[in-house]
């Protein structure tokens, strides 16, 4: 059994691995586990875990942040999703047995979720959206990648299972600097980044409170990083 971890940014893959890799490369983080940095969105995540399951994955895991559309979540909360709502309103069920095993192996030692994760297009920024989408779906948080890993594992019938780390807060408006600064391979562009705040000084607060929250996703993250040849273990 070979477990293909799929990460959307650098940020997230250093919780798995010091080592820098480009977008589409694969390495080994731990016995029988590879893992690839996909960039943001539904294509990218399509391509890398097609590329995953190419390197010999049996099974797929989408690990990284996402945003909390229910507003009892806080920043390092984990969402274990039972489902995964895409953009097409189609329910994919994880692999509820592996879920099981990693809830059982964290009930001590973090705080988790189960629910519904939803499949965006694009990054949900303002708080009122956030609210819309709870609303409407219910689901407990959103992010980008996830429904692409899903639809791919069911296409290739390996096991999936998400694991993604509260980093917005239902009521916090995301800084309009991180839309700027995602180039177009689904990676952000730190220059262009910089250059967005020389020029929007006001977005400086916000964009330090992300940084805190980020901090507390990732002390989650690496927290399962730490357990991932239990995490791999689908039996």
């Amino acid at each position: 059994m070979i477990t293909g971890i799929l990460v959307a940014l650098p940020e997230e893959l250093h919780t798995l691995t010091k080592i820098k890799i480009k977008q589409g490369e694969c390495i080994a983080v731990a016995k029988n586990t590879i893992a690839t940095l996909s960039g943001s969105g539904s294509e990218n995540a399509q391509i890398a875990a097609q590329k995953l399951i190419a390197q010999g994955a049996t099974q797929l895991i989408s690990w990284g942040c996402a945003g909390a559309l229910a507003p009892h979540l806080k920043a390092g909360d984990l969402i274990i999703p039972e489902h995964i709502l895409t953009q097409d309103n189609n329910l994919i069920t994880t692999h509820t047995e592996w879920s099981k095993q990693i809830a059982e192996r964290l009930k001590n030692s973090l705080k988790y979720y189960t629910g519904t994760l939803l499949e965006s297009n694009s990054v949900v920024a303002l708080a009122d959206a956030k609210n819309e989408l709870y609303q409407t779906s219910q689901a407990l948080a959103v992010d980008m990648e996830s429904g692409a890993v899903a639809r791919i594992a069911e296409q290739a019938q390996i096991p999936f299972i998400a694991l993604r780390s509260i980093v917005d807060p239902a009521n916090l408006d995301l800084p309009q600097a991180i839309n700027h600064a995602m180039a177009k391979h689904g990676l952000v562009s730190i220059p262009k980044l910089l250059l967005y705040l020389c020029v929007h000084p006001s977005e400086i607060p916000r964009l330090i409170k992300l940084g805190l929250n980020f901090n507390a996703a990732s002390k989650t993250l690496k927290h399962l990083a730490y357990q991932l040849p239990l995490i791999s273990q689908n039996q």
